[in-house]
Order: structure tokens, then sequence, then C-alpha cells
């Protein structure tokens, strides 16, 4: 006698369809979590290049905002980013300043002769990412560039990598600093105030030496990411 199916029993066909319902609902679900895998990706390369805006405020002056440039200079951008983020320069000043030149600060000692270690008393020391030490940096040293001060006193080649704390704002093109000095963003808001602070400044020699009592005071530097 032919058998035939009863009560719970599948047919061949039903099996084999039931079967291709499955292997295309698990491809659906596998094509979702990959879906969901490239979009966080996605969103998280999306939010780790979002720039850096550096709000400078300076006591009595107010606050100069410099977008911060990654793609040029993307280890200055980095430490001045986690010196900020310390609280690092709140309370130092701006102790060389020479109108039509620019305006530099962030020296723990208030003389250029400091900024050497951070807060946690760990050493601080950039490689200077400019073309004469073998990186390409396209930012000119134009009206508003930040750029980072390097110490003296070393050898040329030594010299290069002396970047610590130190940074200038560019109060008028310097094309001249151009390939020896890691720029590493720009002022987009606040240029009056730079203009204000230079145009202000009574510095006692040649090489903008301002007195102590009279260096503007960099009250905090604030960090932002933009949406």
């Amino acid at each position: 006698m032919e058998k035939t199916n009863t009560g719970n029993t599948l047919s061949y066909k039903e099996k084999v369809r039931i079967a291709k319902r499955n292997i295309m609902i698990k491809r659906a679900i596998i094509g979702l979590i990959v879906v969901c895998i490239l979009a966080s990706l996605i969103l998280a390369i999306a939010m780790a290049n979002r720039p850096y805006y550096a709000d400078i405020e300076i006591e009595g002056y107010g606050v100069i905002t410099v977008e911060l440039d990654k793609s040029a200079a993307p280890k200055t951008v980095k430490n001045f980013v986690k010196l900020a983020k310390s609280g690092f320069y709140d309370g130092l000043t701006f102790h060389r300043i020479i109108e039509g030149f620019m305006m530099q600060g962030g020296c723990p000692n208030g003389n250029g002769t400091g900024g050497k270690l951070d807060k946690n008393g760990k050493e601080i020391n950039i490689v200077g990412e400019f073309s004469k030490n073998g990186y390409a940096n396209s930012i000119s040293h134009e009206r508003g560039v930040i750029s980072m001060a390097r110490s003296g006193g070393y050898p040329e080649k030594d010299y290069y990598n002396t970047a610590s704390s130190q940074f200038f704002i560019v109060h008028q093109d310097s094309p001249h600093l151009d390939g020896s000095y890691a720029a590493f963003g720009r002022v987009i808001s606040g240029m009056e105030i730079v203009d204000k602070v230079c145009e202000s400044a009574k510095p006692t020699d040649s090489n903008g030496t301002i007195p102590k009592e009279a260096q503007p005071i960099i009250k905090t530097i604030t960090i932002k990411r933009s949406n």
C-alpha cells in the first residue's frame, strides 16, 4: 500500500520551502548585522575626523577661537588638545609679543624657558611637523595662523624636534616661517582680540619680551568638536 502524509508529517516540497525560507531569513539577519556594523564604522570614522576647535580666553580681552587642522599636523594637534583638556594652559600668559609679527604664550615660567613637562611631570617633546624636518604641512604662516614655538640652543637638526607647550598666533603674514615651524590651525573668530593684544603690547626689547606684570593671561583654553 502507498504511504500518505498524516498528522504533522511534512512533504519533501514543504521541507525544501521551509529550508529556503530559513536560509533567506538568516541571510537577511546577517545582511542587517553587516549594515549596522558598517554604519557604526562610518559614524566612528566621521566622529573621529570632526575638527577640533580651541577657545582661547584671554583675561580682559576676550575669546579667540581657533580651528585646529589634524591633516596638516596631527601630532601637534593631539598634544595641544591633550594639554588644553588637562588645564595645563589655565593661568599661563603670552610672554612674547611683537606687533606686526606674532604673540607667543604657553610657557609655565612666563619667559620662554619652560613647557618641557606636563602637569604630571611627563616630558613633552613633539616631532616638528614641517617640511625642513621631512613632514608635509600645507599651512602657510599667514595672519591668524597658530603654530608651535621651539626651544633654542640646539644644533639645527636637534632644534627641529623641541616643540612642547609654547605656541604663537601670527599677527601679520610671516611666510619666512614656512617649512621651519609646525603650523596647526587658524583663527576663525576673535582676530580683533589678536590685534588688540599685539597693538597694546609694550615689549622691553626687540625680541618682544613683555614684563611679567603686563603679560596677557590665558584664563583657559576650551576644546570643542564640530557637530
